[in-house]
């Protein structure tokens, strides 16, 4: 049956709408809430924002009633905030401003005198003071006596005595007394710390896991005997050592403390072998050689001795070379190997040309620290320079000290590097000519603040020879170029052709085309090279340079003609590797010599 509403029966459904309406419940309005806060900057800043609760609703829909509950916390919050940076005298005022649904509060903070310490009791049982690591750690202990409190300093200088303990061979240390006592009403504090040390362990049997050589062979790379101290840097020298070997994708160096008793603790070594034969290949570009391609092969181990081969190929614009090398590691733990080599070099320079072949044997080793090389190296071939030709046979001994530190090599920010060589040969002993000849480089890096480096960097070099017209071109000395004098080009700076000679040189010069006869530099029989650097780092990856070079390649101190370039560049931290790009200026300029120079360089900074 269909029915209709009368009138009175719509008025009941209105008034029961009406009513319900009232009976619901009130929805409050979403507010929003901010924090301004003066009287405190830098990590005292951030602190007291990262303890107030109410900062953390900056991006949240919140009521009144939660903004006045969160505000009625702040003061004691932003106290409580700032202690562990020694201020337990701060005073917080403010107010919370409303204007309509926007709720901000307005914080005064003044921190006060930061607490001082007044009393730093550290104790050590036993002679664990007596170790050069644990006693750095204890003196550079901050906060130290005067100093504010500073309660991430304090954790972290414990930390720092303890990992030291540990270092220093105390295995059982154990921290039984640390306290912190604070005198709001003076403003001090006493901090009292004991270390139970306990026995001072000694280096025990190492053993190795999982490599693919006989334990005969890897007892070589332990820098220490058994009975030994223990200690953190010989072992973390031995990981090192095992890494640089390139043997192993994996190098793990522990001691085993769970098997550890009567003061001694074995040595657990776990190894994975790395990728037996590895190929590497890649175009480059330098200012010096043009652009080009480089390739090889090698077997990281041939044998269960450890032997190595190594195949090197580069072809570029104005050098192409070729190389073999063949490595036989010798025992003992100071790297000892031996290394046969041999050489071909094609290079093709505005200055000069040469085609050589050579030999090598040399034997390596570290002693006292530095990578000590003696070895023999024949050379034969032919070459130009200043288009005059000439050939050669040299045999002669070289040894050479090098040795560099770096913080971290893929971008250095505190590292060295030195190398001193000499080498000579004597006419007749299968030699064209008798000469005698030492060379030294070196390089330093220093971080200048977060975004900054400088680099300074030096070479000398200094030759006595019977006949220097038998010396090839990588015997003799040149600078000018991108590692070296840059506003000149690659080895443009040097003695020049003496005058009876130049007109020969002409002729031929203007009988072959396309032969470049601007310099005719013959190279000197000595180098003094030296440059100031400095990098600026607007972005990450991104960074500026400036730059003055100076110095000469010259036959006696009386030619020395002072060279200086100056210029700019620009640094990237590429993803293969540092590129540097400069435009350099020369300030003694001749007829001959370019306004600018562009140089080109990709590689490591040491």
């Amino acid at each position: 049956m269909l029915t209709h509403d009368g009138p009175r029966s719509r008025c009941r459904q209105a008034a029961f709408l009406f009513a319900a309406l009232l009976s619901a419940p009130v929805v409050a309005q979403a507010a929003h809430v901010s924090v301004q806060l003066d009287g405190v900057e830098g990590p005292l800043h951030d602190a007291v924002l990262a303890g107030i609760e109410i900062s953390q609703y900056g991006d949240r829909d919140v009521t009144a009633a939660q903004v006045r509950r969160l505000y009625d916390n702040v003061e004691s919050q932003a106290r409580t905030a700032l202690e562990p940076y020694g201020y337990y005298s701060a005073t917080v005022q403010g107010e919370l401003k409303e204007a309509g649904h926007q709720y901000t509060a307005v914080l005064h903070v003044t921190p006060g005198e930061p607490v001082r310490i007044t009393t730093l009791d550290i104790r050590l049982d036993g002679d664990a003071d007596g170790q050069k690591a644990v006693r750095q750690a204890v003196a550079g202990f901050s906060p130290g006596k005067g100093q504010a409190l500073d309660h991430t300093a304090y954790e972290k200088s414990k930390a720092t005595v303890q990992a030291a303990l540990f270092g220093s061979g105390y295995l059982d240390a154990e921290l039984v007394t640390h306290q912190v006592e604070v005198q709001r009403s003076s403003n001090s504090a006493e901090i009292h710390l004991a270390w139970k040390v306990g026995t001072r362990y000694r280096l025990g049997k190492t053993s190795f896991e999982g490599a693919q050589f006989p334990d005969e062979f890897l007892d070589r790379y332990i820098p220490w005997n058994e009975g030994d101290f223990y200690t953190q840097d010989q072992v973390l020298l031995l990981q090192q050592k095992l890494i640089d070997a390139d043997y192993f994708s994996i190098a793990q160096v522990q001691p085993d403390t769970e098997n550890a008793h009567d003061g001694v603790v074995p040595i657990t070594v776990v190894l994975a072998p790395a990728k037996r034969t590895i190929y590497t290949g890649g175009v480059f570009y330098g200012t010096d050689t043009g652009a080009g391609v480089r390739g090889g092969v090698e077997r990281r181990w041939i044998n269960r001795r450890g032997h190595k081969a190594k195949i090197e190929t580069l072809i570029a614009q104005r050098l192409k070379t070729a190389a073999a090398t063949y490595t036989v590691p010798l025992g003992g733990h100071d790297n000892h190997m031996l290394n046969f080599g041999a050489t071909f070099r094609d290079e093709n320079t505005d200055t000069s040309t040469s085609r050589t072949w050579g030999l090598a044997a040399t034997d390596s080793r570290i002693w006292h620290g530095w990578t000590r090389t003696i070895g023999l190296k024949f050379l034969t071939g032919n070459f130009e320079v200043a288009n005059l030709q000439g050939s050669t046979t040299l045999l002669y001994p070289e040894i050479s000290l090098s040795r560099k530190q770096a913080d971290d090599p893929m971008f250095v920010r505190k590292g060295w590097s030195t190398t001193f060589a000499a080498r000579g040969g004597y006419d007749g002993l299968l030699s064209d000519t008798s000469f005698a000849q030492v060379t030294a480089d070196a390089k330093w890096i220093r971080g200048l603040g977060e975004r900054s480096r400088f680099i300074a960097r030096g070479s000398f070099g200094a030759t006595y020879t019977g006949d220097f017209d038998k010396l090839p071109p990588e015997l003799r000395f040149f600078a000018g170029g991108d590692r070296s004098i840059r506003g000149y080009a690659f080895q443009t700076v040097g003695p020049p052709l003496p005058p009876e000679l130049v007109p020969v040189a002409q002729a031929r010069c203007d009988s072959r085309p396309n032969t470049s006869c601007k310099d005719f530099i013959v190279g000197g029989k000595n180098l003094l090279v030296a440059s100031a650097e400095y990098e600026y780092y607007f972005k990450p990856n991104w960074g500026i340079a400036t730059f003055v070079d100076t110095g000469d390649a010259f036959s006696s101190f009386s030619s020395y003609k002072q060279k200086t370039g100056v210029g700019f560049g620009l640094r990237w931290r590429s993803p293969v590797g540092m590129i540097r790009g400069d435009l350099g200026f020369p300030l003694n300029k001749d007829k001959n010599t370019n306004s600018v120079e562009l140089h080109i360089v990709i590689g490591p900074d040491l």
